[in-house]
């Protein structure tokens, strides 16, 4: 399985970007999809989240009603629509994908496989 992630870059606070990942395989059909972030000097957090159904979808407290996660099955592609941004948002911004329960979906060291991260910087 592997996960390619795009869509970041420079944006002014208040702006949008819309983040992909595209996968290989058969992760949709059998994994929960994901997306997290990781600052300078902190740890990497949940940011948004598919079901292993695909029929339920989780967020963080920081990400409700800015950010949403969606998906394209034909293209076996994720995507995080970030509006609203904030410069506490940089960060680089990572996709993955695994047999993940419903319950852990916010743990990263549940998942299996990982995007190689795409750069978010907000300016103030």
């Amino acid at each position: 399985v592997q996960l390619q992630a795009s869509g970041g870059g420079l944006v002014q606070a208040g702006g949008s970007l819309r983040l992909s990942c595209a996968a290989s395989g058969r992760t949709f059909s059998t994994y929960a999809m994901a997306w997290f972030r990781q600052a300078p000097g902190k740890e990497r957090e949940f940011v948004a989240a598919f079901s292993r159904s695909g029929s339920s979808t989780y967020y963080a407290d920081s990400a409700k009603g800015r950010f949403t996660i969606s998906r394209d099955n034909a293209k076996n592609t994720v995507y995080l629509q970030m509006n609203s941004l904030k410069p506490e948002d940089t960060a680089v911004y990572y996709c993955a994908a695994g047999p993940v329960i419903t319950s852990r979906v916010r743990n990263p060291s549940e998942y299996r496989y990982w995007g190689q991260g795409t750069q978010v910087t907000v300016s103030s």
